[in-house]
């Protein structure tokens, strides 16, 4: 059985850092590129971060600069450094695993900023 299983979200003050956490479990990790995706309330799912399985990078413009992604194959687990948060960063997060037609996704952890 496939688990994606996010960590790490809560309640932030603007200008603050969070490190989200996606462990996964019952797939192959290496082979799969990872992503991490974020939903708004009323808002569509959008690209956050994704890496590739040889380590390249892609980000959506509002997070560059400010949102770092990396992974452990060794742990099986994808990050999401987020500084220099902002109100409009408020969503739930999700990870997202693919290898070819295969598609996984985790439940989601909430990323709240707001003083």
């Amino acid at each position: 059985q496939v688990q994606l299983v996010e960590s790490g979200g809560g309640l932030v003050q603007p200008g603050g850092s969070l490190r989200l956490s996606c462990a996964s479990s019952g797939i192959s990790f290496s082979f799969y590129a990872m992503g991490w995706y974020r939903q708004a309330p009323g808002k569509q799912r959008e690209l956050v971060a994704t890496m590739t399985i040889t380590g390249s990078t892609n980000y959506a413009d509002s997070v560059k600069g400010r949102f770092t992604i990396s992974r452990d194959n060794a742990k099986n687990t994808v990050y999401l450094q987020m500084n220099s948060l902002k109100p409009e960063d408020t969503a739930v997060y999700y990870c997202r695993a693919t290898l070819n037609i295969r598609e996984y996704w985790g439940q989601g952890t909430q990323v709240t900023v707001s003083s």
